[in-house]
């Protein structure tokens, strides 16, 4: 798909893989509307064609203002979904059942914020004219995690948000094609993200060791390798693909 002057929406920029994703796109000439919290700070600031947007992707309204933002400097072609949490919490633990707030705040961000930004993006880019012969008009890749598939102990609620946004990519591609709107998901294995910035080095190292190859943690550079991927095959659509190292993770 040509992105030449066209517009993209990232959630979770400030940080991580929604920045490098924001940082990929803008070096393309994308103009990028970069959605984080009012508190998350600045994605790649130096980059021009980057606009900070404070929002909250589980305030619809907010979703709804900068989708309509990301439009009218249009056309809307790409969305990229990485806005997300990973508390951890046994359903039964030490000190009582899981947290039943904490369970629904994790899948109202993790799934239905998801959700909400690529249905109201969907929207907005359905009415955009076609860029090629196929009828195509927009791609979103949402964030997925290995997670979906060996969740570990204590990742109940994760896991379970994560499958949901696994299972969501076939259904959504199916009802978006006739607007020719693809959807794909990416679900990565361990990354240097800013989440692990703050774990001892030893248990970092001890994290990579179990990465089959390359022997180390991902790189959010290599997520957004993966959205251009998506972005330059039109017939990527419907997929999860995994992004681990042949990574499969353990009980804990």
């Amino acid at each position: 798909m040509d992105l030449t002057d066209t517009s993209a929406l990232v959630t979770g920029a400030a940080s991580g893989l929604g920045a490098a994703t924001t940082a990929m796109l803008a070096a393309r000439g994308v103009r990028v509307f970069a959605v984080d919290l009012p508190d998350a700070g600045e994605p790649a600031p130096d980059l021009p064609g980057v606009t900070r947007v404070p929002a909250d992707v589980t305030d619809r309204d907010a979703v709804r203002e900068a989708v309509a933002a990301a439009a009218a400097a249009g056309p809307l072609r790409t969305v990229v979904n990485c806005a997300g949490i990973g508390p951890s919490a046994r359903v039964l633990g030490k000190r009582g059942v899981h947290d039943l707030d904490l369970f629904e705040t994790v899948l109202r961000i993790n799934l239905t914020g998801t959700f909400t930004v690529l249905a109201l993006a969907a929207e907005r880019i359905a009415a955009t004219d076609p860029v090629d012969d196929d009828g195509q008009r927009g791609l979103v890749v949402n964030t997925s995690s290995v997670a979906a598939f060996e969740g570990q102990v204590g990742q109940a609620a994760y896991a379970a948000s994560k499958g949901g946004v696994h299972s969501l990519t076939i259904a959504a591609a199916r009802d978006l094609a006739g607007s020719g709107i693809r959807v794909n998901t990416i679900a990565p294995g361990i990354m240097e993200t800013p989440m692990l910035a703050a774990v001892d080095q030893q248990f970092r190292a001890g994290l990579a060791a179990g990465v089959p190859f390359p022997r180390r943690l991902g790189r959010p550079e290599e997520f957004a390798r993966q959205v251009a991927v998506f972005v330059d095959n039109d017939y990527l659509n419907g997929a999860t693909v995994r992004l681990d190292g042949g990574l499969r993770m353990a009980p804990r």
